[in-house]
């Protein structure tokens, strides 16, 4: 089923355009914002809504404020960078609901930015609560969907509102990740390689259930690969283990191979004697890591088999790190293969806010074909999931 976006509606001008959108930005000890990805990929949505002459009800949450009004979750620094960015005055709403937002939307004119007080201050947002969604839509116009990273939560202003616009269109971020994902999945050029990574296996086990009916390649990285290696009969120390899934992990495996997937895990890594940064390491084949050891990073012979592996792919999809790259002692592989990847000759598509952030501590991230903006949004399209806020738009699209 096909989603109407912004550009589709026939005429913005004058109308109240309500717009979700994840300003959910990291913030320092001073609220001053860190890092603002997630703003300026929103930034193609709002303009186009303001050069069509639209007054733009901004909407978003800011940390996990559980339903109470707390003054370190406003939306506050969020407004004052928008400001910046757009070279406009972008009004911070006293509320998200009530009378005197009402008077606050009532008074705009088109062309003004209104940025609404964080949803999540109420426990109706959490809980897709109707009646909260029926107050915080106010009277807009239109809904517009640019908040692809919360789209698989079904809260009050990304599900539960939909019911109360008459004109329901998603924006131009929300267009890419699923364009992109599109291309990745439903049609890839060949081979499709798949890396994952991250802790742990059992977050990832609906992911690679799907990617073995789409794949022609997984890497496995991270502590998750250390399940894979025990279950494969390795001696793998102290690294991260989860004993429940040996036998999970194993079937995977297998099925891989009986479907001719190419299913590549790590041949060496870096091991430390504790978990810490100031931790012995040394570099050792999987075979040999010490009883009293843990491998915490994918070693060097990794890194060339796994580059070489991405050698021929067309399409790249990479959720999760290669190992405890925060502490330097063990990034190196991670953003060795931010390098292979960027450097490849394919389709790259990255996703999950650890991966994100590799490829910026990289540099690498202007080769990266698509950044997405969702961590667990992404993991379950990945998974074949229905989003929430995906299905609501394809619903009203039609």
């Amino acid at each position: 089923m096909a989603i109407r976006y912004i550009d589709e509606i026939e005429d913005l001008s004058g109308k109240k355009v309500f717009m979700r959108v994840d300003f959910n930005v990291p913030l320092d000890d001073n609220q001053n914002i860190t890092e603002d990805t997630r703003i300026r990929a929103v930034l193609p949505t709002i303009n186009y809504a303001l050069d069509a002459n639209a007054k733009v009800i901004l909407a978003s949450h800011l940390g996990r404020p559980k339903g109470e009004r707390k003054p370190k979750y406003s939306m506050a620094p969020a407004a004052k960078r928008l400001s910046r960015l757009l070279g406009k005055d972008v009004k911070l709403a006293s509320d998200c609901i009530g009378e005197e937002v009402r008077k606050q939307i009532a008074a705009m004119q088109p062309g003004d930015v209104l940025m609404l007080e964080n949803v999540r201050f109420y426990e109706g947002e959490e809980k897709n609560d109707g009646n909260f969604a029926m107050a915080l839509a106010n009277d807009c116009d239109i809904y517009v969907n640019d908040a692809f990273a919360v789209s698989h939560r079904a809260h009050a202003s990304v599900e539960a509102i939909t019911k109360f616009f008459p004109v329901i269109a998603a924006g131009f971020l929300m267009k890419n990740e699923m364009n992109y994902f599109e291309k990745a999945m439903k049609n890839p050029i060949r081979p499709l390689v798949a890396i994952l990574g991250g802790a742990k296996v059992s977050g990832k086990l609906e992911v690679l259930g799907n990617l073995l009916n789409k794949v022609d390649k997984i890497i496995i990285g991270g502590g998750m690969a250390f399940t894979f290696l025990k279950a494969l009969g390795y001696n793998v120390g102290k690294s991260l283990v989860e004993e429940e899934l040996l036998e999970t992990a194993r079937k995977t495996y297998d099925l891989a191979r009986e479907k001719g997937i190419k299913f590549y895990l790590p041949v060496d890594c870096v091991a430390a004697d504790r978990f810490n940064p100031e931790a012995e390491t040394k570099v050792t084949t999987i075979q040999e890591i010490p009883e009293e050891w843990m491998g915490l990073d994918i070693g060097p012979a990794t890194v060339t088999l796994f580059s070489e592996a991405l050698q021929n792919a067309k399409t790249i999809i990479w959720n999760g790190p290669m190992g405890v790259f925060e502490m330097d002692a063990f990034s190196r592989g991670t953003f060795a293969m931010v390098t292979a990847v960027a450097n490849s000759y394919a389709l790259t598509i990255v996703g999950g806010g650890d991966t994100d952030s590799a490829v910026h501590r990289a540099g690498e991230y202007a080769k990266i074909s698509y950044i997405s903006t969702g961590g667990g949004a992404f993991l379950e399209l990945l998974e074949g999931k229905k989003l929430p806020g995906i299905r609501v738009l394809e619903e009203s699209g039609n």
